[in-house]
């Protein structure tokens, strides 16, 4: 009768262990899903913010139509990415590197860098990249959480028996995004 006790004991705390395990990747699964849907809410405002921004830029910037029009394919290649993540990814990419190229051009042009309506907008809009960084880091921090349990012993074993798998992080993906700006008072 002790030899069948102990046998359950043990059967119970290795179910439990497995349980406890299953229930970790679920709970940081759950982390990487709520901190992507946070990037997306930041990404969602910026998209909002980029109509009105164009639309103060346009009365000055008239004949800065290659830029202007970047920013609006940009722009479109967001909407059109849908819920791929990846295709979302270079979608934004790309985005910041047409807004980048805007706000350097609207350097050239004082009367729109005192215009208090662009000030605002390009305040927002700074606000807005500095929320998305910080999004994208909680997320990348939260998608090494998950690959590390899935990826580490034991919970390895549990995360196959139950089909998790890694994802992957949010990187940049122009290689031009990842240098220092240069800055020249020339």
């Amino acid at each position: 009768m002790i030899p069948l006790l102990i046998l359950l004991g043990l059967i119970i705390a290795v179910v439990g262990w497995v349980v406890g395990l299953y229930n970790g990747l679920v709970a940081v699964r759950n982390q990487v899903k709520e901190a992507w849907a946070q990037v997306d809410v930041q990404l969602k405002r910026r998209y909002d913010l980029i109509p009105n921004l164009m639309e103060t830029v346009k009365g000055y910037m008239s004949h800065e139509r290659e830029t202007l029009e970047a920013v609006t394919k940009a722009r479109a290649a967001v909407g059109g990415a849908g819920g791929d993540m990846d295709q979302r990814m270079a979608a934004e990419s790309g985005l910041s590197g047409a807004l980048g190229r805007l706000m350097m051009v609207s350097e050239s042009y004082p009367d729109l860098k005192a215009s208090t309506n662009f000030l605002a907008l390009q305040e927002e809009l700074t606000s807005t990249e500095n929320k998305i960084s910080f999004a994208r880091q909680f997320y990348n921090e939260v998608v090494m959480r998950l690959n590390n349990k899935v990826q580490m012993f034991p919970s390895n074993i549990v995360a196959g028996m139950f089909n998790f798998t890694a994802e992957k992080y949010f990187e940049l993906e122009n290689e031009a995004e990842r240098e220092a700006p240069k800055v020249d008072f020339s």
